[in-house]
């Protein structure tokens, strides 16, 4: 048996339960569903999507330009687009049910709200209400899009993250508001469909946390897919005329679209949980104030909170690992370290897809006192791989200490970026510098291989910046 996800063999023999019945779990959900947003709303379905609409619109085929010729599917319906998302989510909900089913957890459908730190009131669909009590409680309520009173959303043609999932047409054109994370991944499918996308953005800038290279790298791309980027613009009203969104902007600018997907921000799922009569403090943004960064816990220190819940990094695999690390502080159950890895990478799967682990050169340039660094670039393009899949614009970033070559951060933005991302995240996890990269050998033809020249290219910078200081 299994407890919280890890295998019998990771957990020592003094801290395993005598028995299966040490453990006892309840796990309350509101839907006839597993997954959350994870496997119903965010990120599996928008994944899913991505690679959809890559496909049946042609995008991947038409890199291969280099003498092939290609086909572009037309007339894509909306049946098609969504196919393959409602298979995923379906396979992934079974493997859920199975994974509780085998771990011998109670699913209790309904509503749930402490009543005291202690007990969990539920109510079903039906109205029916009952009871139960625990020793722990993790709340794991995840996050809702935010839905601003100025928004007139429906079920036609404005959308939320989640309601877009059950759009009844593709539009021609779609206004996309929110140059967050969600924004960005929805308006490049949607692009890539050939919908006439215009994306809206408060600031100046497209995920703003970003080393900015990358950042305005994509943006490139957006503007060469003929996407319409719309920055430092706030909405200040948006109406439906004749079926058609008008959105207006506080500058004065208007868009007219058929459609509007509104992507900025989201908020803890905290209503009606019952947290304010135990005394635990909620944002204005409805996510948990006081959380303990190591064990997880709340102001009550029997109740435990990971996930969309506690705002950021608001990852899926994250949100995972803080679930683990809340419950084996509450079993005492020690089999790794009791801190999450401060090692964290961020995959975003836009149209080219990015990926980054540690620091980037702007929080860099924020530190003190000062930190030295050197940069080392290589594109796709200069490797045969790149040639090969037709990602000639693709890049690999490496930034490293300056004059000791310890790696600081890397970034990617390319194919298969979120899967590369994980060579520098194991170089910095144990600490390492330039030289795993240089003396390292990686497989040929591959866009590993690409990591090798970033490396090359930041070691002539290093070379020259310790002769620099040897003369003085």
């Amino acid at each position: 048996m299994a407890y919280f996800g890890l295998p019998d063999s990771v957990i020592p023999e003094s801290c395993k339960p005598r028995t299966k019945a040490d453990f006892r779990v309840a796990l309350v959900e509101r839907e006839n569903v597993l997954g959350g947003a994870c496997i119903n709303t965010g990120t599996l379905p928008s994944k899913t999507l991505r690679e959809s609409s890559l496909f049946l619109s042609g995008a991947r085929q038409r890199q291969l330009s280099g003498g092939l010729e290609t086909s572009v599917r037309k007339n894509i319906t909306l049946s098609d687009f969504m196919y393959r998302a409602h298979y995923v989510q379906e396979r992934e909900r079974e493997r859920a049910a199975r994974n509780v089913e085998r771990h011998q957890i109670a699913r209790l459908y309904g509503s749930a709200s402490l009543t005291d730190a202690h007990t969990v009131l539920i109510r079903d669909k039906a109205g029916t209400e009952h009871s139960v009590t625990a020793e722990f409680v993790l709340l794991a309520t995840g996050s809702s899009p935010a839905r601003p009173k100025n928004i007139p959303f429906n079920n036609e043609n404005i959308f939320d993250s989640d309601t877009v999932l059950q759009m009844q047409n593709l539009p021609r054109s779609m206004i996309v508001i929110g140059g967050g994370v969600i924004g960005c991944e929805y308006a490049c499918l949607f692009q890539a469909l050939g919908i006439m996308v215009t994306l809206v953005n408060r600031s100046g800038r497209v995920l703003e946390f970003l080393d900015h290279e990358i950042s305005d790298a994509l943006m490139g791309h957006c503007r060469n897919a003929r996407m319409d980027v719309a920055l430092n613009q706030d909405v200040d009203t948006v109406t439906l005329k004749d079926g058609e969104v008008h959105t207006k902007m506080k500058s004065g600018t208007e868009f007219i679209t058929e459609s509007m997907l509104y992507a900025a921000g989201r908020g803890g799922n905290t209503g009606g949980v019952g947290l304010e009569r135990l005394g635990i403090k909620i944002s204005k943004y409805g996510n948990l104030e006081e959380v303990n960064p190591i064990t997880y816990q709340t102001s009550v220190p029997n109740i435990y909170a990971g996930g969309d819940l506690i705002g950021r990094p608001a990852l899926a695999s994250t949100g995972m690992e803080q679930g683990r690390l809340a419950m084996c502080h509450a079993f005492n159950i020690r089999y790794r370290g009791q801190e999450l890895n401060p090692v964290l990478p961020a995959g975003i799967y836009t149209i080219p897809e990015i990926s980054s682990v540690g620091e980037s050169e702007q929080t860099l340039k924020k530190r003190e006192p000062a930190v030295d660094y050197v940069v080392g670039r290589s594109r796709f393009g200069d490797h045969a791989r790149g040639q090969i899949i037709g990602d000639t614009h693709g890049m690999i970033k490496l930034i490293f200490s300056a004059p000791e070559g310890r790696l600081l951060g890397a970034a990617v933005i390319g194919e298969i970026s979120s899967e590369l991302i994980h060579v520098p995240m194991a170089c910095l996890q144990f600490g390492g510098g330039i030289d795993y990269f240089i003396s390292s050998v990686f497989n040929y033809p591959t866009l590993s291989d690409a990591f090798k020249y970033a490396a090359y290219d930041a070691l002539g910078k290093l070379n020259a910046y310790r002769a620099k200081g040897a003369t003085g």
